[in-house]
């Protein structure tokens, strides 16, 4: 019988613990063990989590990236500060200038329904996921024609092997290359990034004295539901010291090898590729195939 979610995340917690042994230990072959275990048991996660969601009628926005919500304790109308619920609506903003915004917050290279949760969760205004499917087409054939004219363009992630656009990832061009290159330990260190950029972006809500929406303390709990230590299920709400703390000391695990695995590919692009390619990719060789012969056999 395959694993249930929770199974699996208990699985993945564990996993991560052992890991973190592993790395202070300096066990390569531990280490290297671990990482191939984990990967597979974010596989079967990823399988599980898509196999619930196709039997759901109804899915929360970026349910492919987040385990189920549990309910929001109660509290008592005196307890913590008050919050938004309602947000007022101002002009409409460019859709490219609201996923700026969002992958600012985010910090690295996120999916289109990540990017669309995030806004929503933070700003006065939808952000449709579905209207980013050509955005990136538009923004490549923009610099294509005027080269670096805009402050910044809504680019692509790189896979770290081919140096192709990174499938339904979108980054931003002020990135360095190393910051949108994405290698085997690159979605995990990459969420974990995420996680810190929403804890933060609350905190700064807070120190000015504008309580977050409901949403992005909705948005934070998803994250924090798998970082090992990040979530007390007892607390109205996540604790935004102990999320933060909890990503970082994971991501100290898997930094080190993942950065060396980003350094490596971005030194390729630059040598490599030209700058259009280094923000939007190379092509992929069915593409390369059909541009030298017109048509593919």
């Amino acid at each position: 019988m395959a694993a249930s979610l929770e199974e699996l995340e208990q699985r993945l917690s564990h996993l991560r613990t052992e890991l973190r042994g592993a790395v202070r230990a300096r066990d390569k072959a531990e280490t290297a063990r671990i990482r191939r275990a984990l990967r597979e048991a974010e596989a079967a996660w990823e399988h599980a989590l898509e196999t619930e969601t196709e039997t759901e009628t109804e899915t929360e926005p970026d349910s492919e990236a987040f385990p189920a919500e549990p309910p929001t304790p109660q509290t008592s109308a005196t307890a913590g500060a008050p919050r938004h619920t309602e947000r007022p609506a101002h002009g409409s903003i460019p859709i490219r200038e609201q996923v700026h915004q969002a992958l600012t917050l985010l910090g690295a290279p996120a999916s289109p329904k990540l990017i669309s949760s995030t806004y929503e969760a933070f700003f006065t205004e939808s952000l449709v996921a579905t209207k980013l499917a050509s955005l990136r087409r538009d923004e490549e054939r923009s610099f294509t024609a005027q080269g670096y004219a805009r402050p910044y363009y809504i680019c692509a992630a790189l896979t770290h092997d081919r140096l192709v656009p990174a499938r339904g990832l979108l980054a931003l061009s002020t990135w360095p290359v190393e910051r949108r290159i994405i290698g085997p330990l690159s979605p995990r260190t990459d969420f974990l990034t995420h996680a810190v950029g929403t804890a933060e972006q609350i905190q700064r809500l807070t120190t000015a004295g504008h309580p977050a929406p409901d949403a992005a303390w909705r948005l934070l709990r998803r994250f924090a539901l798998t970082i090992p230590g990040a979530y007390d299920a007892a607390a109205p709400e996540p604790d935004l010291a102990r999320v933060i703390a909890a990503a970082h000391a994971e991501a100290a695990v898997h930094q080190p090898e993942d950065g060396q695995q980003r350094q490596a590919a971005a030194q390729r692009a630059r040598t490599q590729l030209a700058d259009v390619q280094q923000l939007f990719g190379a092509a992929p060789m069915r593409d390369a195939l059909r541009d030298a012969s017109g048509t593919l056999s």
